[in-house]
């Protein structure tokens, strides 16, 4: 069977650097658009952003492995390939990290690369990867 995609819709307060985040930093495709929004292929799932006049004010975080993570955030699992590939890209593209990339919960069942970016308006954005990818809900 295969996995249902997901559908998820935040706010932005500039819709062109928006397009030139997600489209052309990140490579999603565009999909359909209107004068207040935009949706994106986002790594097979569907991301709306919606124009909004002021951003909800920022959200609390929560520590994990010693980091503070935000607590409001979306993201992809890639394959650790394209996730090494994607920090580097990040990097080149002197993107400032929330979280800079890093292996959490090493030697341990959760073991992940993980990294933490915001896009241009402020959304949270987590990419993470796993060796093994039998591990992503293993306990």
């Amino acid at each position: 069977m295969p996995i249902p995609r997901f559908h998820l819709a935040f706010p932005v307060t500039d819709l062109a650097m928006t397009r030139n985040f997600y489209a052309g930093l990140l490579g999603c495709a565009v999909g359909r658009e209107d004068t207040r929004w935009i949706d994106f292929d986002f790594f097979g799932h569907q991301i709306s952003a919606h124009l909004v006049d002021a951003m909800p004010a920022p959200g609390p975080t929560n520590e994990v492995d010693g980091k503070a993570v935000p607590v409001r955030h979306f993201g992809a699992v890639l394959d650790w390939k394209d996730w090494h590939a994607l920090a580097e890209r990040l990097r080149q593209s002197d993107v400032a990290f929330l979280i800079e990339p890093h292996i959490r919960f090493a030697g341990q069942v959760g073991e992940q690369a993980t990294l933490f970016i915001e896009d241009p308006c402020g959304n949270g954005l987590e990419f993470k990867s796993f060796k093994d990818p039998q591990r992503l809900f293993a306990r």
